[in-house]
């Protein structure tokens, strides 16, 4: 089956013609079948190829996909979540055609500033674990979208350094270490760090820059994921506080009032500027 927007936009075109045809003609003309669809339950869920229909292909050139990341980043204001999800699927549609170039990219700027300015999820890991979740369903998905989230949690962002091609701020921009997968987080402790307003040029050049870091890492992990198959395991373990945490907290524990694998401590660290979990812990 073709897919390709070629044969999509054929097809209406042919609608188009058709239907001015019939209205000289006085004729009905039928409307061509609709491409097969499969995957779904009476009638609801269906998808065209089924679901994870796609078959990821790996990308030789990681630089080059991350430096297209951090330029879907200043697109049109696109964002991180766009910048990551174009370097992967986007770097897939260009080399490989369709079913890559059906999707449609421009629905990945929700992810922007956390979603819509929200300051939840950092868009970049989104536009992430979007592009694993194109190809794998959630078993296959979760080890992969684990790597990537403890590994940003623990890295001094951002490491890309775009040179003369930088569309914000050129040279060197300091780095923190956020501790959480939450934009708010990430972005309020870098400022914090390096006395830069949360609204300043630096702090978009550098969302700008951590957008090409997270493709980076997300490509690796999926083309490791891609060679080794379902035997794919992370390198990362879970966070210490995690590992404490849910000891007592989570699924069929004492107290099942927590989910989730984010880092707890910078949300419950027991400090004056957050919610103070710790003092008096039982």
């Amino acid at each position: 089956m073709d897919y390709s927007r070629r044969a999509i936009l054929g097809a209406m075109g042919g609608l188009a013609v058709g239907g001015s045809l019939a209205a000289m003609s006085g004729t009905v003309i039928a409307a061509p079948a609709a491409p097969a669809m499969s995957g779904g339950k009476n009638g609801h869920f269906a998808q065209m190829g089924g679901e994870f229909g796609w078959t990821p292909k790996k990308i030789d050139d990681i630089a080059a996909a991350s430096a297209v990341a951090y330029q879907g980043y200043w697109y049109k204001g696109y964002g991180c979540g766009y910048g990551v999800f174009y370097s992967i699927i986007g770097t897939m549609a260009e080399k490989y055609g369709a079913p890559y170039n059906t999707f449609p990219f421009t629905m990945m700027e929700g992810f922007k500033g956390g979603m819509s300015d929200w300051g939840t999820i950092c868009g970049a890991l989104a536009g992430a674990a979007m592009a694993f979740a194109v190809f794998y369903p959630r078993k296959e998905v979760t080890p992969m979208v684990n790597e990537l989230f403890r590994w940003y949690e623990q890295t001094a962002f951002p490491i890309y350094k775009p040179g003369d091609a930088a569309q914000g701020v050129k040279g060197d921009l300091p780095t923190s270490v956020s501790h959480s997968v939450l934009c708010h987080i990430s972005v309020s402790r870098w400022s914090f760090a390096t006395k830069l307003a949360a609204n300043s040029k630096e702090r978009s050049e550098r969302c700008g820059r951590i957008t090409a870091d997270v493709s980076r890492k997300a490509i690796e992990i999926l083309n490791a994921k891609i060679e080794a198959g379902k035997d794919w395991k992370g390198a990362l373990s879970k966070q210490e506080s995690v590992t404490g945490c849910t000891t007592c907290h989570g699924k069929e524990k004492m107290a099942d009032i927590q989910k989730g694998n984010m880092d707890c401590t910078p949300c419950h660290s027991g400090s004056e500027a957050v919610a103070d979990k710790f003092h008096n812990h039982p």
